[in-house]
């Protein structure tokens, strides 16, 4: 009996095998691909969004910070700007200036050891409520008729007999601190002065100089002036004037002798038409002091609180994590 023989099975082409593997290759890499390419952008987005919302609150608070920081620097300025301004609305005196003037008897700045000089208050209101006073290097400031010079009725002082140790400021001041412009007073051992005006000069009137010599009884000198270390003229009398003076003609003038002997300089003013030279601002006494700090103190504590409050909420100005922008600026509206 003769057994059947099963079919043979035909041989499996190489080819097809290596198309198989290719197609199957090509799959996984196409589908490992796109797996790739989608998780890659899925975090790529979500990182994205995370920076961007991350710089967004970062941007949002540093904002809300400089608002803040803005706001509290104008309360602070507006609040220290009110407070000099009404400390200075508060002086009765602040800018007032002294209605009085000091009149020297020789009308000179530069005087010779024993000359005599007279000096007076002279205020259109009320002379008598002004003293004469003066600062010099030996003595501080001293009142007429307290070591030196003599009072003739509160409003004069008289001195016999300068000496150098008399050079110095001298004023008119009140009882209640006001004070006229000072006038500067020079007693020299030199052999020649300069006399010339103490009080401002008006514009449009004349300035006279006058250069004098302690040998009054010699007259063949030629007396030379000067203003600012420039010759301006000479004189064998010993005096010149200028006309018509203006702003320009301010100045330190000086004179000399033709033997070579120099007086001292003097300061010249010239100010518009006044029958008196602007006064110096009239010193704060201790009471006007004492009153206005008490008043003042209030205003300048509330100033340092604002700034210490400013520096606290500056460093705590930071909000915690998770907090919204809502949230940051109702805090700073609180």
């Amino acid at each position: 009996m003769t057994m059947a023989r099963p079919p043979e099975q035909p041989p499996v082409r190489e080819d097809t095998r290596e198309d198989t593997r290719e197609d199957t290759s090509e799959d996984t890499r196409e589908d490992t691909s796109e797996d790739t390419r989608e998780d890659t952008s899925e975090d790529t987005r979500e990182d994205t969004r995370e920076d961007t919302s991350e710089d967004t609150r970062e941007d949002t608070r540093e904002d809300t910070r400089e608002d803040t920081s803005s706001l509290w620097d104008m309360k602070q300025d507006t609040l220290l700007a009110r407070t000099l301004f009404f400390l200075s609305c508060l002086s009765p005196s602040a800018g007032v200036l002294s209605p009085a003037c000091l009149q020297l008897r020789p009308d000179t700045s530069q005087f010779f050891m024993y000359d005599r000089v007279s000096l007076s208050c002279e205020d259109p209101s009320n002379s008598s409520r002004w003293t004469v006073r003066r600062r010099t290097s030996e003595g501080g400031v001293r009142p007429c008729s307290s070591g030196w010079g003599s009072s003739g009725g509160g409003s004069t002082c008289s001195i016999g007999n300068l000496y150098p140790s008399d050079s110095g400021l001298y004023w008119c001041e009140s009882a209640g601190g006001e004070r006229s412009s000072s006038v500067n007073i020079t007693v020299t051992d030199r052999s020649v002065i300069l006399e010339s005006p103490t009080l401002p000069v008006s514009e449009g009137v004349s300035l006279s100089l006058r250069c004098r010599d302690r040998d009054t009884l010699s007259h063949d000198h030629v007396h030379n002036f000067f203003k600012d270390d420039v010759l301006i003229g000479s004189s064998s009398s010993g005096e010149m004037s200028i006309h018509s003076v203006s702003r320009s003609d301010e100045g330190l003038y000086k004179c000399s002798l033709s033997g070579g002997h120099e007086s001292l300089s003097s300061w010249v003013s010239v100010h518009a038409s006044s029958s008196c030279p602007p006064a110096a601002f009239n010193p704060p006494s201790v009471l006007w002091l004492m009153s206005h700090l008490l008043v003042g103190t209030p205003y300048l504590l509330a100033t340092i609180l604002l700034g210490i409050i400013h520096r606290d909420r500056k460093r705590a100005r930071t909000p915690a994590e998770g907090r919204s922008t809502n949230d940051v600026i109702m805090d700073v509206l609180a």
